[in-house]
């Protein structure tokens, strides 16, 4: 693993609309990428390249009656394609407040405007121990369906996942918990869990986000032989006991990276992420970086 900061790699270059704000995206079966961002109905970019961003019309023409509950744009999009169809889970909230929730939308093409409301996934209220923030939707091989999710409180939370309504499976309602920092700060949050071999990668964003060039964002990663863990580092830390192996941290003008989202490309895993820019008054930039696994370990380059 990287011993210095210096040692951890820029973000491959991207350049057009590349303001953007915890980042999610796929690859269309046409070689489209399709992006979507923290605001307002949910930002868009989209790609032929993987170079070259172009904004769009956000996912939502217009937004969901509900979200005026909790909020009046929305967070941390988490876009897959399943079973024929794009879902996208998102988050409802004002920052600093875990009266929160998260919805899901389904759309046939993954194209803004063309999403339609599924309503409320799952919430927190602000007597909740966590927060139902940065959800991560996670089909597994047996095909079994999990949404992780959260949560600074109380950390990484996940739920069952019922793969016919993308809400949580009824007959099985257990709320696991999965990464926390039982001392000092509580912030861990967005995770996003990917599977490789025999094992389960757990991606979470530790420490302070949104703060411009004061933020202190890093990525850190943990693995467990078993989707609801327990997940430990590189050095047997537990997640839960405040683990986590250093993936991406500052460095340079780098700052404060997190927000992540992984995904398989055609050359490879990606790291999809926003850093702020210190060449740039601390504006929120897309970075994306190829993973290496090394001895069963993501390394960005």
């Amino acid at each position: 693993m990287p011993s210095a900061a210096s040692a951890y790699p820029n973000p491959g270059r991207v350049t057009g609309d590349t303001v953007v704000h915890d980042p999610t995206m796929v690859r269309t079966s046409s070689g489209r990428y399709l992006l979507y961002a923290t605001g307002g109905g949910l930002g868009y970019r989209t790609s032929t390249d993987r170079i070259t961003f172009t904004a769009g019309s956000d996912a939502f023409a217009g937004k969901p009656s509900w979200w005026s509950s909790y909020a009046t744009e929305a967070w941390a999009p988490d876009i897959s394609y399943h079973g024929g169809r794009y879902l996208m889970y998102y988050a409802v909230s004002t920052f600093g407040s875990n009266k929160s929730a998260i919805g899901l939308a389904t759309s046939a093409t993954g194209l803004p405007g063309s999403w339609s409301d599924q309503g409320v996934v799952y919430t927190s209220t602000t007597s909740s121990d966590y927060n139902a923030i940065d959800p991560n939707l996670f089909v597994d091989d047996d095909g079994t369906w999990w949404l992780s999710f959260g949560s600074w409180w109380t950390g990484i939370k996940m739920i069952r996942i019922d793969p016919s309504t993308g809400k949580q499976l009824s007959s099985r309602t257990t709320r696991y918990s999965l990464a926390s920092r039982p001392t000092g700060t509580k912030a861990v949050e967005a995770p996003y869990i990917v599977k490789r071999g025999s094992y389960y990668y757990l991606f979470a964003s530790y420490d302070v986000c949104c703060a411009g060039t004061s933020s202190t964002y890093k990525v850190k990663v943990g693995r467990a032989t078993s989707i609801t863990g327990p997940y430990s580092d590189k050095n047997g830390v537990a997640m839960m006991n405040n683990g986590g192996t250093p993936v991406l941290e500052s460095h340079g003008s780098v700052i404060g990276p997190g927000g992540q989202s992984v995904m398989k490309d055609t050359d490879g895993d990606l790291i999809v992420y926003h850093y702020y820019d210190g060449n740039d008054n601390g504006t929120p930039k897309l970075g994306i970086n190829l993973l290496n696994w090394t001895s069963g370990w993501p390394v960005a380059y």
